[in-house]
């Protein structure tokens, strides 16, 4: 079993910061990639930014780059995501994702519950 746990979030102000993190545990061999995707009320879910274990390589959406930063913390399993200058269009819940291979070598992903993040004055 594999479990995501998502914190972080709340309601800022329109040029304000916030860090989400997410760590992931239990019956894992390896994460291949993890990241952060996003969802607002009547839009699909959409990628906000996510990280390769094999090269490091970062991937983030045209919205957020130069704005939000993502890390990863290997040894914890976790990933942040410090997101700056936020602005209303940023409003959405935010989802947790890990593509990983379970102890058995099966890839699968996995999503946390979400955390909604509010941008307005």
């Amino acid at each position: 079993q594999v479990h995501i746990v998502e914190s972080g979030g709340g309601l800022v102000q329109p040029g304000g910061s916030l860090r989400l993190s997410c760590t992931a545990s239990g019956s894992i061999f390896s994460i291949e990639e993890m990241g952060w995707y996003r969802q607002a009320p009547g839009e699909q879910r959409e990628l906000v930014a996510s990280i390769l274990t094999t090269n490091g390589n970062t991937n983030y959406a045209d919205s957020v780059k130069g704005r939000f930063t993502l890390s990863r913390d290997y040894a914890l399993n976790s990933v942040h995501l410090r997101m700056t200058e936020l602005k209303p269009e940023d409003t959405a819940v935010y989802y947790c994702h890990a593509g990983l291979l379970t102890l058995t070598r099966t890839y699968r992903n996995f999503w946390g519950q979400g955390t909604q993040v509010t941008v307005s004055s």
